[in-house]
This record gives C-alpha cells, structure tokens and sequence, in this order.
C-alpha cells in the first residue's frame, strides 16, 4: 500500500471527508422529500424559511463534487502525486461547512452549529497539509 506510506495523513483525511461528504449528498439525493421536510422545519423560524429548497439544493451539490473531487485526488495523488484536485475538494468542503454554518446559527441551533467545528477542523488540517 504505497498510498498510505507516502501520504498517509492526507489520505485518511481525504477519506474521512469524502465518506461524510458523498453519504451526506447522496442521502439527499435518495430522499430528497424527507431531507426538504426536515430541514423545512428546521428553519421554520429563521430568515432562511422560504429559500430551503435553492439552498439544499446548492449544498447537494457541492458535497457531491467536493466528494468527487476528493476521492479522484486520493487517485491522483497515488498515480502522480498531485495534489490540486484533493485540495480543490477540501477548499470545497471548507465553504461549504461554513454554509451550514451560518444556517445553523440563523437558526438558532447552537449545539448544531458548534457539532461542525470538528469537521472544520479536519478539514482545515486536510487544507493544510495538501498545500505542504
């Protein structure tokens, strides 16, 4: 497993990242009902009430191409070691945790938005290390 011996800590992040971010979009895609409905609720109360559908809409797609994007650059990464399109995933998954983000903090969900600090960080760290 030469990956692993040459960029072990890139791949585990980039791995972890692309399990979270493709699960998160595809579980969207499935039952996109349920999640428009959940989320709906969620923001019942919040400036973001009538605009649920664009905006989950737009976070179903980045997860997915960041998703993508990160597990070709762990293919890239192996065959050539390039790192650009990893990063590109990752600067992807950055922009949009900070979208959650703000939804979770016009939405008054407080211990939402602080449950995402972990992912941040990991990514932040994914951040860093593809552009050592």
């Amino acid at each position: 497993m030469n990956l692993l011996s040459k960029y072990p800590t890139e791949v585990l992040v980039l791995l972890f990242l692309t399990v979270t971010f493709l699960q998160s979009g595809i579980d969207k895609l499935l039952d996109w009902k349920g999640n428009a409905a959940f989320i709906k609720d969620h923001f019942k109360n919040s400036p973001l009430k009538n605009t649920v559908p664009l905006l989950l809409a737009i976070i179903l797609v980045l997860e997915i191409v960041a998703g993508f994007c990160m597990l070709f650059g762990i293919y890239e990464l192996y065959t050539s070691g390039a790192k650009e399109i990893a990063l590109l995933g990752t600067e992807l998954c950055a922009v949009t945790l900070i979208f959650l983000l703000i939804g979770q903090r016009l939405a008054k969900d407080y211990a939402g938005a602080m449950s995402l600090a972990v992912y941040f960080i990991i990514t932040l760290w994914g951040v860093f290390l593809l552009n050592s």
